[in-house]
């Protein structure tokens, strides 16, 4: 299920991205959910984003499983070659008719035309296309089965709220096709975002 609240940690989630790295490689096997509490209190997290205390303690628990599922999967994406990227139609600069995406029935996923080079899904997508990716821009993940019936991809980096990239990762599990995901750092209905930089390394070494 999505969240029951929103959040925007985009002020603080790289400093909480690297220190995710470095409690993974440390010390992996730590309660995660005592690693969380702590990071949450290290960087102040709950006072800077507004966000009550369990509520950050949560977003920061799953931003910790998803990079944990990524590190688990790592090898087996890195040895895949025709892979797929599904970016959130939330992430769009618009979500009228000045969003000039074309909508692809047979995946029932858009397809950016780049028309506001300061959109985060053009940046996004033209980030995945070099590194050969094919991108999807998706309505939300019931579009998944649709992709995968389409299309051969073999990997697959989601971006997406941790609850959705846990649903599409339980998806993608039952056809052996190896996920990593890229947790949004703001949720929500629409104007929601990303870090192109977790993006990109993703993209680059599975993590």
């Amino acid at each position: 299920m999505p969240y029951g609240f929103n959040f925007d940690i985009t002020e603080i989630s790289e400093p909480l991205f690297k220190e995710i790295a470095k409690i993974s490689d440390g010390n992996p096997h730590k309660e995660i959910g005592k690693q969380a509490r702590y990071l949450v209190e290290k960087l102040k997290m709950h006072e800077i984003t507004g966000l009550p205390i369990a509520a950050a303690v949560k977003v920061t628990k799953d931003i910790m499983d998803n990079h944990a599922q990524n590190l688990s999967h790592r090898n087996e994406f890195l040895k895949t070659k025709n892979r797929a990227l599904l970016l959130p139609h939330c992430s769009r600069k618009y979500m009228d008719s000045r969003c000039k995406a074309t909508f692809n029935t047979e995946t029932a996923t858009y397809q950016c035309m780049r028309c506001s080079p300061d959109c985060k899904v053009n940046q996004a997508t033209t980030l995945g296309e070099k590194k050969g990716y094919t991108v999807y821009v998706l309505p939300g993940g019931s579009c998944i089965p649709k992709i995968m019936d389409s299309k051969k991809h073999d990997g697959v980096v989601g971006v997406a709220c941790c609850e959705e990239i846990k649903l599409g990762r339980d998806y993608l599990k039952t056809m052996d096709v190896p996920a990593q995901g890229v947790p949004l750092v703001k949720n929500g209905c629409c104007e929601t975002n990303f870090s192109l930089k977790t993006l990109e390394s993703v993209l680059e070494r599975g993590i």
